[in-house]
């Protein structure tokens, strides 16, 4: 990987009764090897301890920016966007960041040097992540994909997860151009359509610097299980995927100015596309090029083209 770039790095958390396991994410934090980094929380009305932790963390850490306020209560999404859009949080870079994970001391120099790679460009940075339990054992990798990111693969599927998330200034410029657009499904895919969308350059890291920790109250939770991977295909065959893919498509479509004229294209094609169903749907989804990056995921997505669940 190449030299890093430098410069400050903003920390974007959204919280809402996290006490359990935000102290060991808040000290992972303070243990990153760049240490040039200010941290942003909004919360979402918590009515445990994860505000006096917050403020133990900012009391014991008095050279360091850390700044807690009231999210807007609309969920994770909401609260990361906020963050994003707000005015008055400056940086060079911006780092998501979830209440419950434990970042490995690399994980704001690792995402600096592949930033470095864009040469100059808007970038949106995302990685692999460490899979454990509550107790941060039975470690297990995140899918390892291998097709390159951009566009064709956004449209139809989410990549990087936002707790590994991290873009530079001229990235988060256009977030905020685009505005809160609360309708999208999640805040990482919202990141990767608008962003790749927009032209900037998409780096996925496959060597991961975040334990993700996977219990009972996070909203995602075992959306890598087995059982979760099933449950989204039934899901396809009730047509939540393309309720899913509408609820994208009315925000790309209400900030299409932002996007390239090539990828404007793309984005009508495919509106038209959904509109059709047998071998006429196959055949256009596979002249415009999209793509999932596994094989079953492309076996589920040329499925859903032929029974008009697009």
């Amino acid at each position: 990987m190449t030299a890093p770039r430098t410069g400050h790095v903003a920390i974007l958390m959204a919280t809402r009764n996290g006490a359990e396991f935000l102290r060991a994410q808040l000290d992972s934090l303070a243990a990153q090897d760049h240490d040039d980094w200010s941290l942003w929380i909004g919360d979402d009305g918590s009515t445990d301890a994860t505000r006096a932790i917050v403020e133990a963390f900012a009391h014991s850490h008095p050279q360091r920016t850390v700044s807690l306020r009231d999210g807007p209560r609309r969920g994770s999404m909401a609260n990361f966007l906020s963050l994003l859009c707000a005015p008055d949080i400056r940086a060079d870079f911006f780092a998501l960041a979830d209440q419950d994970d434990v970042w490995l001391p690399v994980r704001l120099s690792r995402g600096l040097a592949a930033c470095a790679t864009a040469d100059g460009a808007a970038v949106l940075y995302g990685a692999r992540t460490i899979v454990t339990d509550r107790d941060l054992a039975r470690h297990r990798l995140s899918p390892h994909f291998r097709r390159p990111p951009g566009f064709p693969n956004a449209l139809v599927q989410s990549l990087a997860g936002g707790n590994t998330m991290m873009l530079d200034a001229a990235a988060r410029e256009t977030v905020m151009r685009a505005g809160r657009r609360e309708g999208a499904v999640c805040h990482d895919w919202w990141l990767y359509q608008l962003l790749s969308g927009a032209g900037a350059r998409i780096v996925y890291d496959t060597q991961p610097s975040v334990l993700y920790r996977q219990h009972g109250a996070n909203q995602i939770g075992s959306n890598l299980s087995v059982a979760a991977r099933m449950e989204r295909v039934a899901g396809l065959f009730h047509g939540r995927y393309r309720d899913w893919n509408q609820r994208n498509l009315d925000e790309l479509r209400a900030v299409k100015a932002l996007l390239t004229p090539e990828n404007r294209d793309l984005l009508d094609r495919f509106g038209s596309l959904r509109n059709l169903s047998g071998p006429a749907a196959v055949a256009a989804l596979r002249d415009l090029g999209l793509y999932r990056q596994t094989r079953a995921g492309n076996l589920s997505l040329y499925g859903a083209a032929f029974l008009g669940l697009l």
